[in-house]
């Protein structure tokens, strides 16, 4: 999306995003040497810091709004604040998870980085969102499920620890885009069946040709734009796009599994969160490595699937037939017992530290 925009778009399109690419280069490069330290476990309970870096280049900023404080009345402040709100409430209530580390680790936002910044991100330390620049991209605290995908690359940072290139780095993609949508749902009341599935909606500003960034259910429908480009994500293992260009197709190639995750819910019924997104956070927390592909995060998935609800039940059927409609086959055989529901698994701290 990015790289066709940088090739097609007019002269100021252009250099917003080239620049919107060397400040993404620099944040990620802070995200790869951050060190995945092992905190002190703090008290189950909200914390939360927005910051304004009054559109340059800094981190953290301006602290602006915290637990307690009065409402601020930057809208881009406020929904960064409910945002990593609803991720907490997410995690906390669902996934009896503190926080994203499972330590208690305070969510802190900064809002307004850079000048039209056409991104947001997880740093390896906290949340940076930028304004978009209102031609493409409209402000990226915007849509609830963008806010909670880049959360969750904390929680994978501190569980599995994808690698972020390849297979590994789209199913950390995948991971951040399924517990995503699953937050907004969540804070919604949304089932399976009438979510929408899209990932970035309300994102793309007015007179661009799309929907959203990318959709979940129908992978490469998302958008069609002379300027972006078209959506070029695939929703089977026979059009897995290989090659360097995003890192190895990290964004382009997790449509597989997402279409995976979408067919599981919506078959299993109900809400996604309830029975799919405590096997997919099972098979996260406890069965995953830092290079894990595709083929391994479906077996184990099924076989989470087994251990929750049952080897040979239709949960596990459902999901093993899911992952055959994108390409990818599980022998129903390969799982162990299954011992019920029961409270879903918890991690302390990094899988990985």
């Amino acid at each position: 999306m990015h790289e066709h925009a940088a090739a097609h778009g007019d002269t100021r399109q252009r250099e917003r995003i080239r620049a919107t690419f060397a400040h993404t280069a620099q944040l990620a490069a802070i995200r790869a040497a951050t060190v995945i330290e092992a905190p002190r476990g703090a008290p189950a309970q909200k914390s939360r810091h927005v910051y304004d870096a009054g559109h340059h280049q800094i981190l953290p900023g301006k602290l602006v709004m915290a637990e307690n404080s009065p409402r601020n009345s930057d809208i881009a402040v406020r929904e960064a604040f409910d945002g990593a709100g609803a991720t907490y409430d997410f995690l906390a209530q669902v996934l009896l998870r503190n926080s994203i580390d499972d330590r208690g680790m305070r969510l802190d936002s900064t809002v307004h980085y850079g000048s039209h910044y056409d991104n947001a991100l997880w740093s390896g330390r906290q949340m940076v969102y930028g304004d978009g620049d209102g031609k493409l991209f409209n402000r990226f605290t915007r849509p609830l499920e963008v806010m909670g995908h880049e959360h969750i690359h904390g929680m994978t940072q501190y569980t599995a620890a994808l690698e972020y290139h390849d297979q590994p780095g789209a199913l950390n993609e995948h991971i951040s885009d399924a517990f995503g949508i699953m937050i907004k749902q969540y804070r919604f009341g949304t089932t399976a069946a009438r979510s929408n599935w899209r990932i970035g909606d309300g994102l793309l500003a007015k007179g661009v040709r799309g929907v959203a960034i990318r959709s979940m259910i129908d992978p490469g429908s998302a958008y069609d734009d002379p300027v972006l480009g078209k959506d070029p994500q695939p929703a089977h293992m026979r059009n897995y796009a290989d090659g360097t260009d995003d890192n190895g197709g990290v964004h382009i190639n997790s449509g597989i599994p997402n279409r995976a995750f979408c067919l599981s819910a919506i078959r299993i019924g109900g809400f996604a969160w309830t029975v799919t997104g405590r096997i997919w956070y099972r098979a996260l927390t406890g069965k995953l490595f830092p290079k894990a592909g595709f083929q391994d995060f479906a077996n184990a998935t099924v076989s989470a699937a087994g251990e929750l609800t049952g080897i040979g039940g239709s949960v596990q059927i459902t999901i093993a037939d899911a992952w055959s409609e994108v390409g990818l086959h599980v022998p129903v055989s390969l799982t162990r017992s299954g011992r019920g529901w029961g409270k879903p698994p918890r991690t302390a701290g990094s899988a990985n530290a």
